[in-house]
C-alpha cells in the first residue's frame, strides 16, 4: 500500500512515498481504506523526533497521522456487530504503534476507535475532528466546573481551542475566551460570551473581566505558567502538551493526553453526533493530494491557518 513517511527524523522533506505491506485486521481490530488523514502539530512532533521517546524499540520507517476518515473494508474476529464492512468512519490512529500512522491508504485500528462519520459530512472536514475534538472534552472533564460556571479558553482560534469554547457552551459554561483583532469574529462566532485580547497579557485581561480568576482555563495557547494568574484560587489549568507546574494558590494543573481517550467508543460517538446537531463546526484550510504531505507540513509550519490541512488519500 501506500504510505508517506519518513526514515529518519528532520525537516518537511523526509517525507516520502512508501510502498508498505497492507495491513490485515486482527480479534476486535478493524481496516478502514482511508479517504482522508488530517495534518495537526503532533505528526510534525513525530517527524521532528518528538515522539522518540515513546517507541525506543521501534525501527523505521514511521508514518504519522492520528486522524482519519475513511470506510471499512475489513473486519476482524470478534467483533460485536456495530461495525460493519462499507460504513464511512472516523478514528484516532496511535501513530507510535507498530502499524504506524493514519497517512496511508489503509489502517487498522481497535475497533473501539473507530465510530460512524458525522451524517452529510465528506471526508477531508470528517477527518479533521476526533483528535482535536477529544482534546477539548478531556480538558473540559477535566476541568469539571458545572453548568453556570466559567472557564477561559486560550488558543480559541486554533483546532482545539474552537473545538473548547463550543463545547463548553454546549455544557452549560460562560466562556471567557482570547483572539488576535483579525479573529475576534471566528471565536464569537464559536459561542465566546466574551473576547480578550490573545499574547503575554492575556492572564491580566481575564482576571479583567473575572477579578477573582476562573474556575478553569484551556490552555490552547501552550503559554504554561503565563495563565496560572488567570485562574482562581483553588482552580484548574487544563495543559495539552504534558506541562505539570508548579503553580500556586491551590491551582490544580491537569496535563491533558489525548491518547487517554483514544478508544473511549462513547465520547467518541458523542463528538461525531455534536458535528450532527450542530454543536461543533469543522474547518478545512485546504485539502492536497497524498504525495504533497511534505507540503503541508511546511504550510503547518509558516502558521497562520484557520482550520486543518487535509490529505487526500481517496
Amino acid at each position: 500500500m501506500k504510505a508517506l513517511g519518513l526514515y529518519e527524523f528532520g525537516g518537511p522533506d523526509v517525507l516520502r512515498v512508501l510502498e508498505l505491506p497492507e495491513p490485515q485486521a486482527g480479534p476486535g481490530e478493524v481496516r478502514v481504506r482511508v479517504r482522508a488523514a488530517a495534518v495537526n502539530p503532533t505528526d510534525v512532533l513525530l517527524r521532528t523526533g518528538g515522539h522518540a521517546v515513546r517507541m525506543p524499540d521501534r525501527k523505521p520507517p514511521f508514518v504519522p497521522g492520528m486522524d482519519a476518515a475513511g470506510v471499512i473494508d475489513q473486519v476482524g474476529p470478534g467483533g460485536d456487530g456495530r461495525l460493519a464492512v462499507g460504513q464511512r468512519v472516523v478514528t484516532m490512529v496511535l501513530f507510535t504503534g507498530p502499524g504506524g500512522g493514519a497517512y496511508a491508504e489503509w489502517v487498522v485500528v481497535p475497533a473501539a476507535a473507530v465510530v460512524p462519520a458525522p451524517a452529510g459530512v465528506d471526508f477531508p472536514a470528517a477527518a479533521t475532528l476526533l483528535m482535536n475534538a477529544m482534546t477539548a472534552r478531556l480538558a473540559l472533564d477535566a476541568l469539571a466546573v458545572p453548568a453556570g460556571g466559567t472557564v477561559a479558553v486560550t488558543g480559541a482560534a486554533g483546532a482545539v481551542g474552537g473545538y473548547a469554547v463550543e463545547l463548553a457552551k454546549a455544557d452549560g459554561l460562560t466562556v471567557v475566551a482570547d483572539a488576535a483583532p483579525g479573529d475576534v469574529d471566528r471565536v464569537r462566532g464559536f459561542g465566546a460570551d466574551q473576547v480578550v485580547e490573545r499574547g503575554p497579557e492575556v492572564a491580566t485581561h481575564i482576571r479583567a473581566l473575572a477579578p477573582d480568576g476562573v474556575v478553569g482555563l484551556v490552555d490552547g495557547s501552550m503559554q504554561t505558567a503565563e495563565l496560572v494568574p488567570a485562574v482562581a484560587d483553588g482552580g484548574t489549568l487544563a495543559e495539552l502538551r504534558g506541562w505539570a507546574g508548579p503553580a500556586e494558590r491551590g491551582v490544580r494543573v491537569c496535563p491533558v493526553m489525548v491518547t487517554d481517550g483514544i478508544t473511549d467508543t462513547e465520547r467518541l460517538t458523542a463528538l461525531s453526533r455534536a458535528v450532527e446537531d450542530g454543536t461543533l463546526s469543522l474547518h478545512v484550510a485546504e485539502v492536497l493530494p497524498a504525495e504533497e504531505a511534505a507540503r503541508a507540513h511546511r504550510l503547518l509550519a509558516a502558521g497562520g491557518l484557520r482550520g486543518r490541512l487535509v490529505l487526500d488519500f481517496s
